[in-house]
């Protein structure tokens, strides 16, 4: 992962008076506010390893809970307790910062833009933030998210219906430098709870991976775009991802708040039922040494999103591809 890249590691919400930790690409850093706006700096002050997470905010500086040393906004130290003379020259390293639409971005580089956040960030869609963890590696979630295929099973009833009966469906896999989509043609519904109370008829669904590791998924009806759902995930360490996602639709007056309330407890029960699969066969690699997994004929996106990840392009930015299925 390149280090000019912003990635999506807390909700804005959080950060009130108290310094937060996060995982980020391994690394613990510490978030806090400060007069000027958010810091962020890496969870591990030299002097004793102490987490400073653990301390608090002091008139705009981060007190260490252990010996009381002060660091300002840039990871300079500014105050030693008892301490007559000149302060050590050592710093902390510091972390690029950035909130959009609710939610903290950070970059160990400096990007050039602004993040991207969703699909429907330049228009008033009803908004819905949530924040998850996942057992596993960034592919496998990702994979997970954007599979249609898993549905059927691991969502029965909530996202699929409770019978058997399939659609025949069109695939369109294209992509570009960073990014890699699957494009469903011919569903012209689901028949689980989500569908039925939510999103109503159907002409097309989009799966979509973007670099570094943005999981999209839309809904697209007669009449536009219904739902979107963009999850930023980042391997948090080795056997987590953590992400961030926003859960969006047009506003219409009440029916459409009525949907946007309903969605996320929705979404929710959805989330966990994929971390209990994710972590059984997370745990189950483990035991077996942790073997590349065998890429099925309808996992249409996994050798791409793998190519992201390692900063390749995917193979359908030169060579698109169409599967039919029954879906």
């Amino acid at each position: 992962m390149t280090a000019d890249h912003w990635q999506a590691v807390a909700l804005s919400r959080e950060l009130r008076k108290r310094p937060l930790r996060v995982m980020h690409d391994g690394v613990p850093v510490v978030l806090f506010r400060a007069q000027g706006g958010i810091s962020v700096l890496v969870d591990r002050w030299p002097h004793r390893m102490m987490p400073l997470s653990c301390g608090r905010v002091v008139e705009d500086t981060l007190e260490c809970p252990y010996h009381g040393w002060r660091f300002g906004t840039d990871g300079t130290c500014v105050a030693i307790p008892g301490h007559i003379g000149d302060l050590p020259r050592t710093r902390i390293a510091r972390y690029a910062v950035t909130e959009q639409q609710g939610a903290v971005f950070v970059a160990r580089g400096q990007p050039d833009a602004l993040p991207y956040t969703h699909v429907m960030a330049h228009q008033s869609p009803a908004l819905r933030l949530v924040k998850s963890s996942a057992r596993g590696r960034l592919a496998d979630v990702a994979e997970n998210i954007l599979d249609a295929t898993h549905t059927h099973f691991t969502h029965k009833g909530l996202l699929r219906g409770l019978y058997a009966r399939r659609q025949r469906v069109t695939v369109d896999v294209t992509g570009g430098q960073d990014w890699v989509e699957a494009r469903y043609t011919g569903e012209d519904r689901q028949d689980g709870l989500v569908s039925r109370l939510l999103d109503g008829a159907r002409t097309t669904t989009i799966g979509r991976f973007r670099h570094p590791g943005i999981a999209e998924l839309e809904y697209w009806g007669p009449r536009g775009l219904v739902l979107a759902t963009t999850f930023h995930l980042r391997q948090a360490d080795a056997q987590t991802v953590a992400g961030i996602g926003w859960l969006a639709g047009p506003r219409q007056r009440v029916v459409g708040q009525i949907k946007a309330l309903a969605f996320k407890p929705l979404f929710a029960i959805a989330l966990a039922q994929d971390r209990r699969v994710l972590r059984a066969a997370s745990e189950n690699a483990q035991l077996a040494g942790s073997p590349d997994p065998v890429i099925g004929p309808l996992d249409f996106l996994r050798r791409d999103i793998m190519a992201i990840i390692a900063g390749d392009p995917p193979a359908s930015a030169t060579a698109p591809r169409r599967h039919q299925i029954d879906l």
